[in-house]
């Protein structure tokens, strides 16, 4: 339930940006894509798209640095609001065309999902010839649901339009929560994967630079945030996290560390479900700050 936030004119809020115009240059777009209809499990994720818009105005836009930062002030920040039914071919489709049109417009496209199938369609849109994942699952799964977008961005997009598994980078995959059978294949393939373990031996800053040294073979980046990555306390409205994953201060480091490379044009928030979410929401406002840091990194650059 929502309920009226107070207003200070010293406190300027996030959120509510101004809609997105046709051919008109922004730093950062949002986009949302509310993929749910192939999902492994029960999930809600069409509604998460817009409890992340509403969750925004609960934080302010500016970074402490220093120097202190006001994002909306330093980006000029865009909503075209939501892709209508992206599941499916056509919806596949209408996403794609979409986020081209997006990518063609802004620094970096901002999609917010949906479950992770939304992956595929937004790093095709992006024109992205790499990949950086945040999540705890490979996604390497045969069809098309929330565990193939992997896959699929290797094999079933057009020729022209892959990405070659040299240029993918998995951070965060869990134990317990993947099979040896999708291990052998990510390795097979090519894949450079950083465990859960490896991000707390090695630290984030050794990591991030590992990921884009890899990825930055590509010119054009897509990063995949995966909420299930972090650990269950702070993401209880992801159908699959696990106790033990990463912790808020984790993720969100990542994020906008790997978002501040120039190279990343894109970025997906997945696998939330807003109606699954616990009473405080406090999925959905990890999700929110995950656009804020997104947003954080580009005013880095």
């Amino acid at each position: 339930m929502s309920m009226a936030l107070s207003h200070d004119e010293l406190w300027p809020r996030a959120g509510s940006w101004p809609a997105a115009k046709p051919g008109e240059r922004a730093d950062a777009a949002l986009i949302g894509i509310p993929t749910w209809r192939t999902s492994l499990s029960p999930t809600g994720a069409h509604a998460t798209p817009a409890a992340i818009r509403d969750a925004l105005p609960r934080y302010s836009a500016a970074v402490m640095g220093p120097p202190v930062v006001d994002l909306n002030q330093a980006l000029r920040i865009v909503d075209a609001g939501d892709v209508r039914e992206p599941d499916g071919d056509d919806g596949v489709q209408r996403a794609v065309e979409r986020v081209h049109e997006l990518a063609g417009q802004a620094r970096l496209v901002i999609a917010l999902g949906g479950d992770n199938s939304l992956t595929y369609p937004v790093a095709r849109g992006a024109a992205a010839d790499a990949l950086i994942t945040l999540d705890a699952h490979f996604d390497l799964r045969e069809g098309v649901s929330n565990g193939s977008p992997v896959r699929r961005l290797i094999e079933d997009a057009p020729v022209g339009e892959r990405i070659a598994p040299a240029r993918i980078v998995q951070i965060g995959i869990a134990d317990f929560a993947n099979s040896a059978a999708y291990a052998h294949r990510a390795a097979e393939l090519g894949i450079r994967v950083i465990t859960l373990d490896e991000v707390r031996a090695k630290g984030i800053p050794s990591v991030v630079a590992d990921a884009l040294a890899i990825a930055g073979a590509g010119s054009r980046i897509h990063l995949d945030i995966d909420v299930d990555v972090a650990d269950r306390a702070v993401a209880p409205g992801c159908p699959a996290s696990v106790p033990g994953g990463l912790a808020a201060w984790e993720l969100r480091a990542l994020v906008r560390a790997i978002a501040s490379d120039a190279k990343v044009v894109s970025a997906d928030i997945a696998e939330v479900d807003a109606t699954a979410d616990a009473d405080d929401a406090r999925t959905v406002r990890l999700a929110a700050l995950c656009v804020l840091e997104l947003l954080a990194g580009l005013a880095a650059r």
